[in-house]
C-alpha cells in the first residue's frame, strides 16, 4: 500500500465506499425485480460487487475495495406471457430472477455495516479531540 500507514479514518472511509457501491448493486437488483425481455440475453441478471482485501503492513490495519461488479444469481426466468408487448415470437418473456428477500437482507447488513464504520470514525474523531484536551 506504500510506506506511510494506513489511518483509522482511510481504513474506514475504503470500507464505506466498499458498502456505498454494494448498496447501489443491490437498489439496482431491487429496482428490476418482475422486469421483463424479449430474450434471456436482454433480461436484467442480478449484479453483486466482488470485494478485495488488502493487509497494509506500515499500519496492520486491513482495507476493502471493491475489485469489480459482476453478474450473480440465476438465470432469467422463461414465462408464457402472449399478451406482453415484451413477448418474443413464440409467445414468451424472460423475467429477472432477482431474490427479492435476499437484496433486502443484503440492503439491510450493508446499511448496518455502513453505520458500524461511521461510528469507528466518530469513536476515533472523539478520542483524538479528547487526547488534545489532555495537553491544556
Amino acid at each position: 500500500m506504500g510506506d506511510q500507514p494506513l489511518s483509522i479514518f482511510q481504513v474506514s472511509g475504503r470500507a464505506m465506499s466498499a458498502q456505498l457501491v454494494r448498496m447501489n448493486t443491490t437498489a439496482s437488483n431491487l429496482a428490476n425485480v418482475g422486469t421483463v425481455a424479449s430474450s434471456p440475453d436482454a433480461a436484467y441478471r442480478t449484479i453483486k460487487p466482488v470485494f478485495r482485501t488488502a493487509f497494509d503492513q506500515a499500519s496492520g490495519m486491513s482495507t476493502v475495495d471493491v475489485e469489480q461488479v459482476v453478474t450473480a444469481g440465476s438465470d432469467p426466468t422463461k414465462r408464457y406471457d402472449p399478451g406482453n408487448p415484451m413477448a418474443d415470437k413464440d409467445g414468451n418473456v424472460w423475467e429477472a430472477a432477482v431474490d427479492e428477500t435476499r437484496e433486502l437482507v443484503d440492503m439491510m447488513e450493508t446499511a448496518r455495516n455502513y453505520q458500524n464504520n461511521v461510528e469507528v470514525m466518530q469513536t476515533a474523531k472523539q478520542l483524538i479531540v479528547d487526547t488534545l484536551k489532555l495537553g491544556r
